[in-house]
């Protein structure tokens, strides 16, 4: 599956990173104990898992391997920091320049403890900013618009029938069926294992 999108740039992140960079600053303090999509998570702990994501990511890419790239997301539920707000976006701009590298797709790298190729990590951490910024816009009231090229991105990733989608369920859960006419942003999300038209409360 070709992460290079037909340029030789590397891999943009920027409009799903950059989303979920303005959901976060639309999200109150009385917002973080509420709940997510993520069954273990409220939205603090969704908030952290992306912090932490994303330093693993970044570094992922640049093969800086260490603490950030070895550690599984399962070790511990994320703890948010105090300084999340400031510390957020340049994170996400950090990630999405390093990707932007044509060497970030190329070879071997590491995330979450576990070794794959470059543009395998690629396709993930492109899903994990499009599902868990929808998990975020859904859980704080607000919209989530995803382009495109992301959705395509993860709907090869996590379709059935797909390599890779053992260890999708095993990170997500089993797809949710939905109408074969459903928008692409609702088929992506059921193949993530959630329901798209979850709310809080549900």
């Amino acid at each position: 599956m070709d992460t290079h999108e037909g340029n030789a740039s590397g891999l943009d992140l920027g409009p799903v990173a950059w989303q979920i960079r303005a959901l976060a600053g639309s999200v109150d303090d009385d917002r973080l104990a509420g709940p997510t999509p993520c069954p273990d998570y409220a939205v603090r702990e969704l908030l952290g898992h992306l912090l932490g994501l994303s330093a693993a990511f970044r570094d992922a890419a640049a093969k800086k391997l260490g603490p950030t790239t070895d550690t599984s997301p399962d070790s511990a539920l994320p703890v948010l920091p105090a300084d999340w707000r400031t510390a957020l976006p340049p994170l996400l701009d950090e990630l999405v320049a390093a990707w932007r590298s044509p060497a970030a797709l190329e070879g071997m790298t590491r995330a979450g403890g576990v070794d794959l190729p470059g543009e395998v990590a690629g396709m993930v951490v492109r899903n994990e900013l499009l599902v868990h910024g929808w998990d975020l816009a859904r859980s704080t009231g607000q919209e989530f618009r995803a382009d495109e090229a992301s959705l395509r991105s993860s709907e090869a990733m996590l379709a059935p029938g797909d390599d890779d989608r053992s260890g999708a369920d095993a990170i997500f859960g089993p797809p949710v069926p939905v109408p074969d006419d459903a928008p692409l942003l609702d088929r992506v999300i059921a193949l993530s294992g959630r329901r798209p038209d979850w709310r809080p409360g549900d």
